[in-house]
């Protein structure tokens, strides 16, 4: 980066750049278009006629109704809705981690964007192999660096419209060699152009630590790196301390997640009141300036629209919970408005 790059200092939205303090409070991992089928079963996600409404959603969300087409975010309008939604109850800006594979929609933020006020930032690379294009196992690291610095300066997938973070980049638990030379090629991308970037881990608990410390190892700095769904991949204070002391950021982004029952895999998932004694903890340790919260909503039922608590939760329902719990105005504020005013500025 020089002096004369224009992103330098600044907020990159989808509808341009910002000045910092023109960020209000944000979440900083959600999707508002989202394609998650799994490419091996997007035929049957075509032909999937279920319709979500209150009958079905918690079985759906429970795994004992499939409904593929509960993994496509594709109308505008509800988008729009709940963003609206979103924004009575105090939220200013949200980060949209819609990466390749994912089928992103550039052009479609931006009209979101317009029509709601919402602040949007757009994330650029790659998620999780088996959702990536075939071409790219024959990619070389450099080539994935070239391909993001090019969504973060000239525009992402075919429009003019700029990402202004890097992820959510995928991996899995173990990681693929082919997941290894996106994550590289991103840190690469990250040094060049000054984004943050952002990573999906495996859903092993180590998985975290393993990549904070291969980033190490490769010799990138980790204060500028956010490894999400922390509250999906460590249940112990001993694992969550040892990665808050690597440096990285720690994104909690399943909050409104109540149940305990998650699909994807078989674990016991926190509910909001542990989400937030996690947060505790941290910040009783030195790390709140190291703390990210949100929801990761990709699916239908997450969204008020189908019976479930939308983009308004944190600021609805949260941020009152953690006043009672005694956080303090300007912990919240570290939380939701100063850390990812930070983050999302390029350096």
């Amino acid at each position: 980066m020089n002096d004369v790059n224009p992103r330098k200092g600044r907020i990159q939205t989808v509808l341009g750049l910002l000045d910092p303090h023109e960020l209000g409070p944000t979440l900083m991992h959600e999707h508002l278009l989202i394609d998650l089928v799994p490419p091996k079963l997007a035929e049957d996600a075509d032909h999937d006629q279920t319709e979500i409404d209150l009958c079905n959603c918690w079985k759906i969300n429970y795994g004992q109704m499939p409904a593929l087409k509960n993994y496509r975010l594709d109308q505008k309008d509800v988008a729009i809705e709940e963003l609206t939604e979103f924004r009575a109850a105090g939220g200013a800006a949200i980060v949209d981690l819609t990466t390749g594979g994912l089928k992103p929609d550039p052009e479609g933020l931006v009209q979101i964007a317009r029509q709601t006020g919402v602040q949007v930032v757009m994330g650029c690379g790659h998620y999780v192999h088996e959702y990536q294009n075939p071409a790219n196992a024959h990619r070389s690291i450099d080539d994935f660096a070239h391909e993001i610095i090019g969504q973060i300066t000239e525009g992402a997938w075919g429009t003019a419209v700029r990402a202004g973070i890097i992820g959510e980049i995928g991996c899995q638990s173990p990681w693929t060699d082919q997941e290894r030379r996106v994550v590289h090629g991103a840190l690469l991308a990250q040094r060049e152009t000054g984004a943050a970037l952002n990573l999906h881990p495996g859903r092993h608990p180590d998985q975290p630590q393993e990549l904070a410390d291969t980033i190490r190892q490769w010799g990138f700095p980790l204060e500028r790196v956010i490894i999400s769904h922390i509250d999906r991949t460590i249940f112990d204070e001993e694992r969550l301390l040892r990665l808050a002391d690597s440096g990285c950021v720690i994104e909690f982004d399943l909050f409104g997640w109540e149940q305990s029952a998650y699909p994807m895999s078989d674990i016991d998932m926190p509910n909001d009141g542990a989400r937030l004694r996690m947060v505790r903890t941290l910040m009783n340790h030195g790390h709140g300036d190291r703390v990210l919260i949100s929801h990761d909503i990709c699916t239908r039922t997450r969204l008020g629209r189908y019976g479930g608590h939308g983009y308004q939760h944190i600021f609805a329902n949260i941020v009152p919970r953690m006043s009672r719990r005694d956080f303090t105005q300007p912990e919240i504020d570290t939380l939701l408005t100063n850390n990812p005013r930070r983050l999302l500025t390029f350096v």
